[in-house]
């Protein structure tokens, strides 16, 4: 039986060490990349059909088309590739677009900046002169608005897991159970931060969507090595703190990491299709679920149980001594 608990600092060193990597690259570039929708800007859509732009493998393209009109405006831009089918399912005509998002605020680009993105993007990938071409604007207190709303229903989500813990795991200190397993939670929340800090991926509500799915997906697997502690403390009451957590870890671990890997096998499809595709609201969902149940999963096994245990034991020590 591996013993889980006596290594639980090296288990939480680990993650610690991901997220002071993302805390030194936040101060390096200057914080998270917000995408258009939590910053308010500018929106184009250009049509890249019969174009030279790489639509079957753009990121090359991508990166050139991001520094080209970088240059032009001298603000956070976001360029991304996507298509649609046109006309009938059957005989429609597949229609390309490139995506620019320019973060300026509450004002739009002007006429003639836009011209200029426009113009340089045509000489660089050949775009036809009639292609269509959008733009709109995205208010900045409405991305506001969604970030605050974003975050609130984290917060709510935590403290409604919070609760429930706190009821069905009454045993086990449920308040403790509880705040063990909402750090496990911030956890996996940091670690989803730290990995899009890391690579520059810009943050949307998106996002947000996928921090909500693995929240649920995380305290699952923690209520199942909750339920085994809680059944094992009630058969082995002999066995310390640090035997009840090792014996149910061990006892729930395969069935933790088959859960994960179906999940996780199921997910990456999901990606590999986005991407070959060129789906990218799918694609942008699918990566932090990858991530979320990697951390998710990590958390539940190394972090929450072994937090709780340590917890635990040291309140046990400390009665002990006022006791006598």
């Amino acid at each position: 039986m591996f013993d889980f608990y006596s290594k639980r600092k090296i288990f939480i060193a680990i993650p610690l060490v991901i997220i002071l990597i993302g805390i030194v690259f936040f101060f390096v570039n200057g914080g998270f990349v917000l995408d258009i929708q939590f910053q308010g800007g500018t929106l184009m859509q250009i049509e890249l059909n019969d174009s030279d732009f790489d639509t079957n493998n753009p990121n090359a393209d991508l990166v050139k088309a991001e520094e080209i009109i970088t240059d032009i405006v001298d603000k956070r831009v976001t360029v991304r590739h996507t298509h649609s089918m046109a006309g009938s399912a059957e005989g429609g005509k597949r229609m390309d677009y490139l995506v620019v998002g320019v973060a300026t605020g509450d004002e739009m680009l002007s006429d003639a900046e836009q011209g200029q993105i426009v113009s340089a993007l045509r000489e660089e990938f050949n775009i036809k002169e009639d292609a269509q071409i959008d733009a709109e604007g995205v208010n900045a207190s409405i991305s506001k608005d969604l970030r605050s709303k974003g975050l609130l229903a984290v917060i709510i989500a935590s403290i409604l897991m919070l609760v429930y813990i706190w009821i069905r795991f009454n045993i086990m200190s449920g308040l403790l159970a509880g705040l063990t397993a909402v750090l496990a939670l911030i956890h996996d929340i940091t670690i989803m931060l730290s990995v899009y800090v890391i690579f520059g991926i810009p943050l949307n509500e998106t996002f947000i969507a996928a921090v909500l799915t693995i929240l649920g997906y995380s305290i699952n697997d923690t209520i199942v090595l909750y339920d085994r502690i809680r059944e094992n403390s009630r058969l082995s009451r002999k066995d310390t703190i640090d035997e009840l957590v090792n014996k149910s870890i061990n006892q729930s671990l395969s069935r933790i990491i088959s859960t994960s890997i179906t999940t996780l096998m199921s997910v990456i499809t999901v990606y590999i299709f986005a991407s070959i595709s060129g789906i990218t609201s799918l694609k942008e969902f699918s990566f932090p679920i990858v991530v979320g149940v990697i951390a998710g999963t990590y958390s539940s096994i190394f972090i929450a149980s072994p937090l709780w245990a340590g917890w635990k034991s040291s309140q046990q020590k400390k009665h002990i001594s006022q006791k006598a």
